[in-house]
């Protein structure tokens, strides 16, 4: 269970790594996610059947998600659309794009040769996956990190962390989140490749929930890796992606029905919502009482509002003054 899970992981890890790339680094919430998915497998898939190599076919659908970022980021930027809309139209017509590429709603792999029959055929098919999809997260992550430390990267950083400052400095704000638009849906686009290759056939259906499924990776990723350094946060990602699916597995294993698996996946990114908030909850209490007892006070006399409102207020500014705040989101290393 758990090695398949690495391997699914690994395959889904592009999709996240995209998701964290808009929603983190440019904090924009990019609904294009489900129909920049299953463009990629259909662009992947039929070209396949057309008798284009894997490796060509997985390229192009990664141009292919590109290009649909680039849609999107134009609606955004130079329409001035609201970024959730621009996100709805471009996945609405990629709806009727993905039907119109695969000619019907499902669209199977015959004998063609997927990027895993590039290795050796005694080799299980879960050590294929893992090898495959490793290799992927490795080019992948170790672009980015490159990327990342160039002063387009840097930009890319700037322009998510404060635009006007950033546009003040010179930074062409526009170019830059679109290229985030697209650098993100042509990762998302690989991993719909990728998702297809693996399972043997390209669906219209199989973006439904991708969004979900990305941010509850990104959540979960966060909270057993987290740091400032880029390559910690995309390490991050990776990880998340892989206990994400080990969970699902997990709940398959336990009996739950595969149509049951969209709304596990909510209940997932609500936990992973709502656990950070009762950790810092359950932080300020475990202040509270530490307060109370250095100042001599009994906790259970402050049992009106306004007292403890008062008490609140004088630890917050205790730590305020033990650590300076800082202002703005420090750029990553």
């Amino acid at each position: 269970m758990l090695v398949t899970s690495i391997g699914q992981g690994l395959l889904w890890a592009p999709l996240v790594i995209g998701v964290f790339l808009t929603f983190r680094i440019l904090d924009i919430p990019d609904l294009t996610t489900e129909g920049s998915f299953p463009l990629g497998a259909a662009i992947t898939i039929s070209m396949m059947l057309n008798g284009q190599s894997a490796v060509v076919a997985t390229l192009m659908g990664f141009i292919a998600g590109c290009l649909a970022g680039w849609v999107t980021g134009i609606l955004d930027t130079k329409l001035k659309m609201p970024s959730l809309l621009a996100g709805i139209l471009t996945m609405t017509g990629l709806y009727s794009i993905n039907m119109h590429i695969m000619g019907k709603a499902n669209l199977p792999l015959l004998d063609q040769r997927t990027l895993l029959g590039l290795l050796p055929a005694e080799w299980s098919l879960n050590l294929q996956t893992i090898i495959v999809g490793g290799v992927i997260v490795l080019v992948v992550v170790g672009g980015l990190i490159w990327l990342f430390r160039t002063r387009l990267g840097l930009s890319l950083m700037a322009t998510g962390n404060n635009p006007a400052m950033s546009a003040a400095n010179g930074i062409y704000t526009d170019r830059m989140v679109i290229i985030g638009y697209m650098l993100s849906n042509g990762l998302i686009a690989l991993s719909g490749g990728l998702i297809a290759q693996s399972n043997g056939y390209a669906d219209i259906g199989m973006g439904i929930g991708t969004i979900v499924i990305g941010l509850a990776s990104v959540l979960v990723g966060e909270i057993f890796l987290h740091g400032r350094k880029m390559w910690i946060r995309l390490t991050g990602m990776v990880v998340g992606a892989i206990i994400y699916r080990y969970l699902l597995t997990l709940a398959m294993g336990l009996g739950f029905p595969v149509n049951d698996l969209k709304i596990l996946s909510a209940v997932i990114l609500v936990i992973v919502i709502c656990l950070p908030l009762l950790q810092n909850k359950y932080r300020t209490k475990r202040q509270l009482k530490r307060y109370l007892k250095q100042i001599g006070v009994d906790e259970n006399a402050t049992n009106s509002h306004p007292e403890r409102r008062t008490l609140t207020k004088g630890l917050f500014s205790r730590n305020q003054q033990r650590t300076p705040r800082l202002k703005g989101r420090e750029l990553d290393d």
